[in-house]
């Protein structure tokens, strides 16, 4: 029991330099530099999968994709606006006529009656047109703070960030934020504080593009991301087959990768 103690907590010491080596410091003002020369060279044009003609569409589209896929929303919208083309025609729309076009959305029973109330209160208090402040918009049924920073910054080009599953996932898991931003909203303020104002509304995109097709939750593709050499989550797990690898050399066991496949 002492000799596999010792084993454990005495790590041979290339691996520990290779260990040194892959958490070498970087400054925060380093890894968005880095982050954003990446993108800015393999995603140039990043903008919304949703399709939309106006800030009405966009914001219908917008408080569809609520747990739902932009795909999935993409093949109902053009039915619903083809019947519901003004904000003006959603606030007469009934929950019977509306429920039936977007049933196969998730929610449909609560994103019907977020649908109709928003186009009244738009209506009624913002004489017909979508508000353009985030503020303002965070007053309309079943728009929070997301959807309201996606509909400003897509339309306006604001510097509001909107973080979704996918930004809030990436942006930890790369080392924009640390780990102590828990919400939504500190993320958001991080991302805000760290990203050049004229890019914000861009990095947003670049963020839940990567989180949606290579930054998976349950099967990232760390493989082939170009932005492994600046990931500490990609570091944990390379130096955690590191230390595992030479743990059992030292136990002589059989039938593993030599240690030299990991260096």
């Amino acid at each position: 029991m002492r000799q596999k103690r010792m084993l454990f907590l005495t790590p041979a010491p290339y691996v520990f330099r290779v260990f040194v080596f892959l958490t070498c410091n970087m400054t925060r003002k380093e890894r968005y530099a880095f982050v954003i020369d990446y993108f800015e060279i393999n995603r140039p044009l990043a903008e919304t999968e949703l399709k939309f003609e106006d800030p009405y569409e966009l914001l219908v589209a917008t408080i569809l994709s609520a747990q739902c896929t932009d795909k999935r929303v993409n093949s109902i919208t053009p039915a619903l606006f083809a019947k519901y083309a003004t904000v003006k025609s959603m606030s007469a729309a009934t929950f019977d006529d509306l429920f039936p076009i977007i049933k196969s959305i998730s929610y449909p029973n609560n994103k019907t009656k977020h649908l109709i109330g928003m186009a009244i209160k738009v209506m009624e208090h913002f004489q017909g047109k979508i508000p353009m402040t985030v503020d303002e918009l965070v007053q309309l049924p079943g728009v929070g703070r997301k959807t309201a920073n996606v509909v400003t910054s897509v339309i306006d080009r604001q510097p509001n960030m909107a973080v979704d599953t996918h930004v809030f996932r990436v942006s930890r898991r790369i080392g924009l934020v640390p780990q102590a931003a828990n919400t939504p909203l500190a993320v958001e303020k991080e991302l805000i504080k760290n990203f050049p104002r004229e890019l914000i509304h861009k990095a947003h995109h670049w963020l839940i593009l990567h989180g949606r097709y290579t930054c998976l939750a349950r099967n990232p593709k760390c493989e082939g991301c170009g932005l492994q050499k600046i990931c500490p989550y990609f570091k944990k797990g390379d130096i955690n087959k590191l230390l595992i690898s030479s743990i059992q050399k030292s136990l002589h066991l059989k039938n593993l990768h030599p240690l030299k496949d990991w260096l």
